[in-house]
């Protein structure tokens, strides 16, 4: 429940003069990580994440004069929060450390907790002295890249520039009452979605967009035959969305009949489960494997993929590389199942194919992608909510894989289904849609 006449005024939906009437709280309740328990995991094979999120008030940050204060109604988990409350591959806090070294702002990131969460959707409270666009009552959705606006880098691609994760390399993430961003990762709040449901798609929509659709990433075009794997992942969800909508043919790539169905749902009528590839010890690390799955796609779609769209990492990558068509693409932005690669080059060097590597989106590809989803072309991947008290819990889903989609975190949010500001544009979205993968439940 909220704990300040701030989150109060906001709960109940007060006007933009009320919410500067109301105090901004000294402390709020956010989960966090500890400092202290950096070292918890040392040694131990069972990184439970349960053991070092915690839920709890931390001290309310100074706003910089180009931040926003925002009331965070609903966040989301992504992998990255996973890593983060693994202390995996480095704690976190050595990030905050640096950001302590740049500036006087970023001193006030380097604590003894760490706010963790890269998503959010909720209600702008406070703007900095600088902030001119953005108002206080305003609706929105954060994006989490945190970029230096000083960097000239930045103003050609600002993800090739000075730029951190928010929530992960920075202090003040999503998972809290109160998050505070850089006024440049603010966009409107789709108006036909819930609190929930807009928070789940700010990082994985746009990652996928840049990856597939921006000319800084696969450079997929129409027709072309796309590989996803994962595909009803947080990521893999949003790619066949946009291959879909973008006149490409998906094949997605999932591990049980349930993920089939799901898929089929969505419109993705090319799926391979992998239960049914030959079983090998080494999995999908296992050239009869490789060759299997090229086999498979072929039969599907009669001819091999233009695009690999990869972010599962150590255990595919090889594969990956195999099934691309000569002159292909691998487009990565990630490795959940390890970093070290491996793959035989030949496939590579004497295929004429290109490995690209992806990170993120910029602010344009973000509003891109927010505009799909106001639009209704691409839907939310939520599949499950849970309140932030249990923020934990919630991330322990994502760490044991036993989801499909998104898995959203209410935090201001007193229930779901709040936060619709236009039922008609709903209505014309259809609920059947919108629903999809919350419908389809826990996956097999």
């Amino acid at each position: 429940m909220p704990a300040s006449e701030l989150a109060e005024a906001v709960v109940a939906g007060a006007s933009p003069e009320d919410l500067l009437a109301c105090p901004v709280p000294a402390s709020y309740r956010a989960a966090h990580l500890l400092r202290a328990d950096a070292e918890a995991f040392a040694g131990e094979s069972n990184l439970d994440v349960r053991r070092s999120i915690h839920i709890g008030p931390v001290d309310m940050p100074a706003l910089a004069p180009d931040e926003v204060l925002v009331a965070v109604m609903a966040s989301s988990i992504n992998f990255n929060t996973v890593w983060s409350a693994t202390f995996h591959p480095v704690p976190t806090f050595a990030f905050l450390g640096r950001m302590a070294r740049q500036s006087r702002w970023g001193a006030r990131h380097d604590q003894p907790w760490h706010v963790i969460g890269s998503d959010a959707s909720g209600v702008v409270v406070r703007v900095g002295a600088a902030v001119s666009r953005w108002a206080v009552g305003d609706r929105v959705v954060v994006t989490p890249a945190q970029v230096d606006a000083e960097d000239p880098a930045v103003h050609s691609d600002s993800m090739t520039g000075d730029q951190r994760a928010w929530g992960y390399e920075t202090n003040f993430g999503g998972l809290a009452d109160f998050a505070v961003v850089k006024s440049t990762q603010l966009l409107p709040k789709p108006p036909h979605l819930t609190w929930e449901e807009a928070a789940c798609n700010t990082l994985c929509a746009a990652t996928a967009y840049r990856m597939l659709i921006s000319p800084l990433g696969s450079g997929m075009r129409l027709g072309d035959v796309v590989l996803v794997w994962g595909a009803t992942g947080g990521l893999g969800g949003y790619a066949v969305q946009l291959v879909l909508a973008a006149g490409g043919i998906p094949v997605g790539v999932v591990s049980s009949e349930s993920k089939v169905d799901l898929l089929h749902r969505l419109g993705c009528s090319r799926v391979v489960n992998r239960e049914s590839l030959p079983p090998s010890p080494d999995g999908l690390r296992d050239p009869k494997v490789w060759r299997a799955l090229g086999e498979e796609v072929r039969r599907q779609v009669g001819e091999d993929p233009h695009v690999v769209f990869e972010y599962t990492g150590q255990e595919t990558f090889g594969a990956s590389v195999y099934v691309a068509r000569t002159g292909g693409t691998v487009v990565t932005c990630g490795s959940s199942s390890g970093y070290a690669h491996q793959y035989d080059n030949r496939y590579l060097w004497m295929r004429l194919k290109r490995i690209v590597g992806s990170h993120g989106a910029n602010y344009q590809e973000a509003a891109e992608v927010n505009r799909l989803i106001r639009l209704g072309v691409v839907v939310p991947t939520l599949s499950r909510v849970y309140p932030l008290a249990e923020a934990a819990e919630a991330t322990r889903t994502v760490q044991l894989g036993s989801h499909v989609g998104k898995v959203g975190v209410r935090c201001l949010a007193p229930a779901d289904g709040l936060g619709v500001d236009d039922p008609a544009a709903r209505a014309a979205v259809g609920e059947d849609r919108l629903e999809l993968f919350r419908s389809a439940g826990v996956p097999a």
